[in-house]
C-alpha cells in the first residue's frame, strides 16, 4: 500500500457549493455546542464529493476555518483514514482490499489484475483519466472475500479472471454489474442456505 501525500498541483482556493454547505451546516447543527470539531470526517467526506472525489489542501485549511479548528488536526485526519483522497483518481477509482481476509482468499490476484490493465503503480492516472486504483483497508465485506471496490459499488468473491473482465468494461466506460460473482446473494453461505429453511425468502 503506497503513501499518502497530497497532489504536486494544488488548487489555491476552495469552499462549499450550495448544496455541500446546506449538508455541511445539517451535520454541524446535530452536535452540542462547543462540540462542532467532531463533524470533521463527514465535512471531509462531502468536500471530497464536490471536488471529483478527492481532497485539496485548501478544502482542509476551509474546513479548518469552517469549524474554528486547527488546520493540522484536519490534515491529520484526512492523511489517516485510507477514504479520503489526497490526489486526483479517475472517473473509475477501483479500491482494492488487501486486509487479512481478503489476502488470504486471493486479493494479491485482484492487485496483479489492476497491474495488468490500469498501471504498474497505485494512484496513477491513466492518460485520459478514465481509470486509477489503489490498495485499501478493510472495505468490511470480508465474508465475500476477496473483493473490491468502483466509486460507490462492491464486488465481490473475485479472482484474477474475473476482475480482468470487469475492468475491461470500466476501460471501455462501462459499469459492470456490482455484487456476488459467484452468484450468492448478499452473504449467503456459498452454496446457498442451508438451515432456516421453513423460514419465507430462505430460498431462493
Amino acid at each position: 500500500m503506497s503513501l499518502k501525500r497530497p497532489a504536486k498541483e494544488q488548487p489555491t482556493k476552495f469552499e462549499f457549493n450550495l448544496s455541500s454547505l446546506e449538508a455541511a451546516n445539517k451535520i454541524v447543527s446535530r452536535y452540542p455546542k462547543g462540540k462542532q470539531q467532531s463533524a470533521v470526517m463527514a465535512l471531509l467526506y462531502i468536500a471530497q464529493r464536490q471536488n471529483n472525489n478527492w481532497i485539496p489542501l485548501a478544502a482542509m485549511k476551509y474546513i479548518a476555518k469552517f469549524l474554528e479548528m486547527p488546520y493540522i488536526k484536519v490534515y491529520e485526519v484526512a492523511t489517516f483514514y485510507s477514504m479520503y483522497n489526497l490526489a486526483p483518481v479517475g472517473d473509475f477509482f477501483v479500491q482494492i482490499c488487501t486486509t487479512t481476509p481478503c489476502m488470504i482468499r486471493g486479493a494479491n490476484k485482484l492487485v496483479e489484475a489492476c497491474k495488468e490493465k490500469i498501471s504498474e503503480n497505485e494512484s496513477e492516472l491513466l492518460s485520459d483519466k478514465n481509470c486509477s486504483w489503489m490498495e485499501v483497508e478493510c472495505l468490511g465485506a470480508c465474508v465475500n472475500a476477496p473483493m473490491m471496490q468502483i466509486n460507490d459499488k462492491y464486488y465481490e468473491d473475485l479472482d484474477k479472471e474475473k476482475t480482468l473482465k470487469i475492468l475491461d468494461k470500466i476501460l471501455k466506460g462501462e459499469t459492470p454489474q456490482p455484487g456476488s460473482y459467484r452468484g450468492r446473494i448478499n452473504n449467503e453461505p456459498e452454496n446457498n442456505r442451508k438451515t432456516l429453511m421453513e423460514f419465507k425468502n430462505a430460498s431462493r
